[in-house]
């Protein structure tokens, strides 16, 4: 009973705004099946719970998920399923399904709108949050939308991976995804500036002689 060494790659989703929630811009939202082995446990909250505490990932809860879209714009967010199964929608109305069972771990970057769609009657959930993020509740408004926007970019990255620790593939994927984005604003913005300077008038050499003698219209 313990964390699985990922056997296969982590599923990952890019989800966008939709103009209600606005999901991440950078970090994609990580599916880990099978990621923690539960057979023979009488008590897998606590298993998970310690995993998630054992890595540094703190607020530990249990419960369910909610039934409506709401995210968190200053916090990223980990779960993972206890007991029973769901189908969860992720990113808003227009984002993807996804069913989770026993083991699965989900990591929602900050922003990620996330409802259940349906369960089964004896799902248990165990979520957790880094130690760096500070917990919200948005429900969609758009008062919140033009604060989340805001928001989102500056919450940090996970110094660890909630189920491998700190050379976990979380780490490094985000890690990853930042340093492309930075890269692309970087190149964005150079661009950007060779086009301005491109199209900008260019000065006279030198001055009219008229001005040059000091001279002025009458």
């Amino acid at each position: 009973m313990h964390a699985k060494s990922p056997r296969h790659p982590p599923e990952t989703f890019t989800l966008e705004d939709d103009g209600v929630v606005p999901n991440n811009p950078v970090l994609s939202l990580v599916v880990f099946h099978d990621a923690i082995d539960l057979k023979g446990s009488a008590h897998p909250e606590d298993l998970i719970e310690k995993t998630f505490q054992r890595n540094g990932w703190v607020g530990v809860w249990r419960n369910g998920i909610y039934p409506y879209t709401h995210y968190h714009s200053r916090t990223h967010e980990v779960m993972a399923i206890a007991r029973g199964r769901a189908r969860v929608r992720f990113g808003g109305d227009k984002g993807t399904e996804v069913d989770l069972k026993v083991g699965d771990v989900v990591v929602l970057p900050a922003g990620t709108g996330h409802q259940r769609v349906t369960a089964t009657a004896d799902l248990v959930v165990i979520g957790a949050y880094p130690p760096t993020g500070t917990y919200d509740l948005c429900r969609g408004s758009k008062a919140e939308h033009t604060k989340a926007t805001a928001a989102i970019p500056k919450v940090p990255l996970p110094a660890s991976d909630p189920v491998h620790g700190k050379a976990g593939s979380l780490v490094k994927l985000w890690a990853a995804e930042t340093q492309a984005a930075t890269q692309t604003a970087t190149e964005s913005g150079q661009t950007a500036a060779s086009q301005a300077a491109a199209s900008a008038p260019s000065a006279p050499a030198h001055p009219p002689a008229a001005l040059r003698r000091g001279e002025h219209a009458a």
